[in-house]
């Protein structure tokens, strides 16, 4: 029997005794600030989202508090094989059913809805480097942040929810306010007012309650979270729930069954809030904990010259509140709130950080277009922008594998396009007769 149908057994056949049924069960949650862990029950049947010994958030700060999940990695070793995980399909995120805090999962039709890329890992060599792609750019609502609205809305059916709030810049918005229609939910999005129209029409289109607010990404954080604490309605808000990391894991395990279990050495990562970053490590942690890899791949986060705390993080030691003015507005926030995760993954990577300037970010957008064929937006062309300028000054070895990240589709953003591709002129039948000399 296989993990998918094993993981349907499981939930039409609860009586039965089932290993796999007791391997979901078997996990808790743990701060990553002070390492206090937690029940299941003090968590999930509470609806606690950070720690509650040192938990907080506070306005224009990184969250501290942030939780991990984690599992019987010893049990689990004796169960599931390297060798049946890697012939697991990527993008049916629920067949590492027994690497995801879920319990009870809907119908397998209604999963279906929710499948992400099949083949996100794309071997196109670039300036005659042999580089691999994880395009996230053809999930259901063509971004990376599918990953963790998938798993978070799953989660909130099984506590019992409906609706679910989240802020966001955009992808963030327009991805649980889709997954939320697929299943029936009701969704209530916090965004900037200087959200690009493209991200607010698609989050509008998917009939999604959306909230513009008259600030930065980071008051439209701080007002989701009390507005969501008032009315009771479940928070998707990025590390604030854990299952957003959760979530975003998944990307890890996709690349490790789809690569046959040979990783990169080098890991480029558009970051933002750095729960993609976190995220990513999490997956890599789970995989090393079950002894299916030895070490981790160095992952270098990217982030705008104009958005680069983590990079000022990993300088100093020190947060300081800035606010951030990026092109790349899926990455510009000036209080990343998994900051701490973020910079703690890095550094157990032995990986670092770069910032790149927009218009780095913008030749890259235009590289990967008119080179790769993928059509990404600003964010996610910082993974190339990164890569590039990193290269200059550190030593890459021709052997070494390099992975970059694309998280986000380019038609979420035009108006970034329209700086490098002006509109065409107009031409009679005659003239463009004549250009061709026919």
């Amino acid at each position: 029997m296989d993990y998918e149908s094993s993981l349907f057994l499981m939930i039409n056949h609860t009586s039965m005794k089932i290993s796999v049924l007791f391997i979901m069960k078997n996990y808790f949650y743990k701060c990553s600030d002070c390492n206090s862990t937690f029940s299941l029950k003090e968590i999930e049947e509470k609806f606690v989202y950070l720690c509650s010994k040192c938990g907080t958030a506070e306005k224009n700060k990184p969250l501290k508090g942030v939780l991990t999940v984690e599992y019987d990695y010893k049990s689990l070793r004796k169960i599931v094989s390297k060798k049946k995980f890697l012939k697991l399909n990527p993008g049916k995120f629920w067949q590492y059913h027994f690497l995801l805090p879920i319990n009870k999962y809907p119908s397998k039709e209604l999963l279906n809805r929710l499948e992400l890329n099949s083949s996100p890992v794309l071997d196109i060599p670039i300036d005659k480097k042999n580089i691999f792609w994880f395009d996230d750019t053809r999930n259901p609502t063509l971004s990376y942040k599918d990953r963790a609205s998938a798993v978070v809305a799953l989660k909130a059916l099984e506590l019992g929810f409906t609706e679910i709030s989240a802020a966001s810049t955009g992808n963030a918005g327009s991805s649980i306010a889709g997954i939320c229609s697929r299943l029936g939910m009701k969704s209530h999005i916090f965004v900037p007012h200087t959200i690009p129209d493209a991200k607010r029409i698609q989050i509008q289109s998917y009939g999604a309650n959306i909230y513009l607010v008259n600030g930065t990404y980071d008051d439209a954080f701080d007002l989701c979270l009390e507005v969501s604490e008032a009315k009771k309605i479940y928070n998707r808000n990025t590390a604030y729930n854990p299952l957003t990391i959760e979530g975003k894991k998944t990307a890890a395990y996709d690349l490790y069954v789809q690569s046959k279990g040979k990783l990169p050495q080098y890991i480029f990562v558009p970051v933002g809030d750095g729960v993609i970053l976190s995220g990513l490590f999490k997956g890599l942690y789970d995989l090393k904990n079950l002894g299916w890899i030895k070490k981790y791949p160095k992952i270098i986060g990217v982030q705008s010259i104009g958005s680069n705390a983590l990079v000022r993080f990993l300088q100093t030691g020190e947060f300081k509140y800035i606010e951030a003015n990026s092109i790349a507005d899926s990455i510009s926030t000036g209080a990343p709130r998994n900051l701490f995760m973020a910079a703690k993954a890095i550094k157990e990577t032995k990986g670092t950080a770069v910032d790149v300037s927009d218009n780095e970010i913008l030749n890259a957008q235009k590289i990967i277009a008119q080179e790769i064929g993928i059509l990404v937006e600003p964010s996610s062309a910082a993974s190339y922008a990164g890569f590039s300028k990193y290269k200059l000054s550190q030593s890459i070895s021709p052997k070494d594998k390099v992975l970059l990240m694309l998280t986000g589709n380019g038609l979420k953003d035009i108006a970034s396009i329209t700086k490098w591709v002006s509109k065409p002129q107009v031409y009679t039948k005659d003239e463009i007769i004549k250009m061709f000399g026919i």
